[in-house]
């Protein structure tokens, strides 16, 4: 039996599956890749990577489609890659899997080239041990297994640079109204077509979805930080100020350690400033910058689901920066700039 398989699928990548399988060649024992309908290269250069390429009919349904690919390793422990993925770092790791029964969760490292949209980290169950299946049409989640445990392996993933969402513009989105309407309780879903929503500009529906994804999360939900902190902004970019307000001050307690909490938090008092400006010098600006420094106490908090790099270092500095300077105090806006490029000099590359 296989110790360890890369499991793919992939349809019309041809423009990432090679780097994807580069990536993971030295770490498994095979590469299975299931091919769900391309119409460019994508089979046969996987193929020249070294994967066993299989066809398999797409029906709207991820779950489908990564179970049938599942169904063709016989290995003790699968890695599920993506073709927009690739591994970054950490594959040590995979020298020394979780136990027998446990889900192995990797850390995913987005990239974004679009000015303005933050890449978060994720923390998802990508070391799947042998016999555990998918359910869910999109967003689709393992189950099989009785715990899951955090692993050192890191993936890159650029899906959401602006041409790779263009490519994949409706498709997501559809699929989980689709899931929605058999299932609307499901408060992963709701978060995940707000992020949809988020990430494709519609502030108005990013809230709502948000707002119903909150109500009906469990308080003690894996995912409940990056629910949080894209809630806040998402309500703060809406102009939802009173329900974001509210949301950030029921979370205080929950989040002491967050630079990602705290960073949206100054840039919430900070939109409160400017659209009450009477209020800004005594209420509200005392408050952004002691959020933004309490971003670079608490320093960057890899650990934490949806964690943005930056917003414990650099990004921090850098916006106090530009807050002393708008309040004429250039010597400190001085400090903060120089710490700023001092902190994204020494971040990890």
């Amino acid at each position: 039996m296989t110790r360890l398989a890369l499991v793919m699928i992939a349809r019309d990548e041809a423009h990432a599956i090679a780097r994807a399988l580069a990536s993971a060649r030295p770490h498994v024992d095979r590469m299975i890749v299931l091919d769900t309908g391309s119409v460019d290269d994508t089979a046969a250069i996987a193929a020249r990577e070294g994967a066993e390429v299989r066809d398999f009919t797409w029906i709207d349904d991820f779950s489908a489609a990564r179970n049938a690919a599942l169904a063709q390793s016989d290995a003790a422990w699968n890695l599920v890659l993506d073709a927009d993925e690739w591994v970054a770092g950490g594959a040590e790791t995979l020298k020394d899997l979780p136990a027998a029964g446990s889900l192995g969760l990797v850390r995913l490292d987005n990239q974004t080239d679009t000015p303005g949209r933050e890449a978060a980290s994720a923390w998802l169950p990508r070391l799947l041990p042998r016999g555990v299946r998918y359910q869910g049409r999109v967003h689709e989640q393992p189950v099989g297994a009785s715990r899951s445990v955090r692993t050192s392996l890191v993936l890159g993933h650029d899906g959401y640079t602006a041409a790779n969402l263009e490519r994949k513009a409706g498709r997501n989105e559809a699929l989980l109204m689709a899931e929605l309407q058999a299932a609307p309780q499901d408060a992963y879903l709701w978060y995940q077509l707000a992020r949809e929503h988020q990430v494709r500009g519609r502030p108005p529906q990013a809230a709502l979805c948000f707002a119903e994804a909150l109500r009906l999360a469990p308080l003690d939900t894996p995912w409940r930080h990056g629910l949080v902190v894209r809630a806040i902004t998402a309500f703060k970019t809406a102009g939802q100020l009173d329900q974001a307000l509210e949301l950030a001050g029921a979370e205080i307690p929950r989040w002491p350690n967050s630079p990602d909490f705290y960073f949206a938090l100054g840039d919430l008092y900070l939109e409160c400033a400017n659209q009450a400006p009477e209020q800004a010098a005594t209420e509200f600006l005392p408050i952004v910058e002691s959020a933004w420094q309490r971003c670079l106490e608490i320093g960057e908090q890899p650990v934490l689901d949806g964690a943005v790099p930056g917003r414990g270092s650099h990004m921090a500095a850098h916006n106090l920066a530009i807050f002393y300077e708008t309040l004429g105090q250039p010597e400190r806006a001085a400090r903060h700039y120089a710490l700023a490029e001092t902190l994204k000099a020494a971040r990890p590359t």
